[in-house]
């Protein structure tokens, strides 16, 4: 991890500095959680969302995935558009929900981003992750679409209320 000047001037020293670490650490290890984001990419053109299908797990889903060690959101985001879609954002995505995915684990939080500004250069081929990727009209979406998928999108482009559980 570099230190900038500006981490630097936040992080404390001595004995605060160590026993915020000690702190830290025992709450890692006492509370871990993880951090997921996933992301609506919707072509407003075409009334359209893009949806991936894993090779590992059923069903159709928003593109997305865990924030890694030293990364930030809007990385983890970045990155994960690129390795499941070929797409990279041209304008900001818009932070929508946060959502407690009790599925998953008893600690996994997900954070559910907006994307209508995007590129794709060319379509994304299979691999070892991802089976399918494709865009789809928000009104026939795949039947194997999971049920979180298919509320994220009921509240963010039908305005149904938006649920804290994934």
């Amino acid at each position: 991890m570099t230190i900038t000047s500006d981490t630097a001037e936040r992080r404390q020293s001595g004995w605060p500095g160590l026993r915020a670490r000690l702190f830290h650490l025992f709450f890692l290890l006492r509370r871990p959680m993880t951090l997921g984001v996933r992301v609506l990419v919707h072509d407003e053109a075409t009334n359209s969302v893009f949806l991936i299908r894993h090779t590992y797990v059923p069903g159709w889903q928003l593109p997305g995935g865990g924030v890694e060690t030293g990364e930030t959101v809007e990385d983890a985001m970045a990155r994960e558009l690129h390795e499941e879609g070929n797409l990279r954002l041209s304008g900001p995505a818009e932070l929508k929900s946060v959502h407690f995915n009790r599925h998953a684990s008893r600690r996994d939080h997900v954070l559910l981003y907006v994307a209508r500004d995007y590129i794709q250069d060319h379509p994304k081929a299979p691999d070892r992750e991802i089976a399918e990727a494709s865009f789809f009209p928000v009104n026939e979406l795949p039947p194997e679409t999971t049920a979180g998928t298919r509320r994220r999108i009921a509240e963010v482009l039908r305005g149904a209320k938006v649920s804290s559980d994934w």
